[in-house]
């Protein structure tokens, strides 16, 4: 792995767990402080590693957060007994263990938790637990959340306001707000997930280190009894189902591979069978979550032989379920591309129509690349190639743009093709 992948892969790996046990040490009201002692800590490795990278690059961060934690106490100008404790006697031997994989584990948990406290607006939550946990940028958060960068800017600072101003503190919900912080955990998870199976950057479509993140806080969650739910094992066999498929998405030279297309074998069936026996637990529980529905619709996709066998109608009205419990226009937007699986033309424009496309923000492309494969299915090629022309205006992932060139091509191939027949 080259040394910029390797920063980043642990960037990804260990960032969330660094800044939230320096945060269990020294507390929410220095996190802007501990996210800047991080920050610095892997850009210190990124000019200390350039010649050569150490043996263990996990230990080597941990140390380096062990220390800036000493360094810490001093910029925040703590006591004086307890910097002498931290740096002296049996006392290391507590600091030290804060970072043993369980307590970095617990302190996560926490992080996580803190992140979604009912006393912090719900659209800043998301937001500030994306930074913390995972370590977004203000413009990976505005992807996953189809945001202006300068909103995201706003909403962490207005969520660390509010840590400050209403003292919230760094721990596990008790028993009876433990439902109501899940909900929002859960979706914090979801949209790290996405933004890995689906990215909006410009130059990735799949970024599976988001993914493999989004995996581990849902087993991390799953853990502990009091945060096992049937959504919260639905979202992981959600998670085990789409994951499988990573492998088919993007071929060899980086081009898009759409579901259609993609080759089955690929399918890595461990993690399948993983995704069916967290369904299996989710039904031993009487909750129910638009999670359920994902999983169910993912597993349909799974379990078919090929793209043709899929049993659309059972994906229909699953679609139709999870727009019943949660509007949203992505859903509308799949419900017709299942109408369009079965030629049912009148009702994919019906779901268009309940579609404005600014609804989807910089995911409009998926509404006029959709529109042009009706308009391609019901011989109108001209204002099939217009909307892809629209779609290409609105994409910002190169390997979709590609895709959709290629479309064009086609369309544009099989008009030149009936004018001379």
């Amino acid at each position: 792995m080259k040394q910029d992948q390797l920063i980043d892969h642990l960037f990804r790996h260990q960032y969330g767990g660094m800044v939230s046990v320096l945060t269990r040490i020294f507390g929410l009201s220095h996190l802007e402080t501990i996210e800047d002692a991080v920050q610095d800590t892997f850009a210190t490795a990124m000019l200390k590693w350039r010649r050569q990278v150490p043996d263990n690059p996990e230990g080597w961060l941990i140390r380096a957060a062990k220390n800036r934690a000493i360094d810490l106490l001093r910029k925040i100008k703590a006591d004086h007994h307890r910097l002498e404790k931290l740096d002296h006697g049996a006392a290391v031997l507590t600091l030290n263990e804060l970072f043993l994989d369980h307590e970095i584990e617990d302190s996560q948990l926490r992080m996580i938790f803190t992140a979604c406290h009912p006393d912090l607006d719900e659209r800043d939550q998301i937001a500030f637990a994306l930074k913390t946990i995972s370590g977004f940028s203000t413009k990976e958060i505005a992807a996953a959340l189809l945001l202006k960068e300068e909103t995201v800017k706003k909403r962490l600072s207005r969520a660390r306001q509010a840590i400050r101003t209403k003292g919230i503190s760094f721990a596990l919900p008790g028993e009876r707000a433990v439902r109501s912080r899940l909900r929002r955990v859960l979706q914090v998870l979801y949209l790290i997930f996405n933004e890995g199976f689906h990215s909006l950057h410009q130059s990735m479509l799949i970024r599976k280190d988001l993914c493999g993140e989004a995996i581990r806080l849902a087993r991390l969650i799953l853990r502990k009894p009091a945060f096992r739910t049937g959504a919260s094992y639905a979202l992981f066999a959600f998670f085990c189902f789409q994951a499988s498929r990573l492998e088919s998405k993007v071929a060899e030279d980086h081009r898009l591979v759409d579901l259609r297309q993609q080759d089955r074998s690929k399918w890595y069936f461990p993690l399948i069978r993983l995704g069916n026996d967290a369904m299996n637990k989710a039904m031993e529980y009487a909750d129910s979550s638009p999670y359920h529905l994902e999983a169910a619709i993912a597993a349909e996709h799974l379990r078919a032989p090929s793209f043709e066998a899929t049993d659309w109608h059972r994906v229909l009205e699953l679609y139709q379920r999870l727009y019943n419990m949660q509007p949203d226009p992505l859903t509308l937007l799949n419900m017709a591309i299942v109408h369009l699986q079965l030629a049912q033309y009148p009702q994919v424009l019906d779901m268009l129509k309940l579609v404005e496309p600014t609804q989807l923000e910089q995911r409009a492309y998926l509404y006029y690349g959709l529109k042009a494969e009706y308009f391609s299915c019901t011989n109108q090629n001209q204002q099939a190639i217009k909307c892809i022309d629209q779609a290409l205006g609105t994409v910002s992932n190169e390997a979709e743009r590609a895709y959709l060139l290629r479309k064009r091509q086609q369309l544009a191939e099989k008009g030149q093709g009936e004018r001379e027949g």
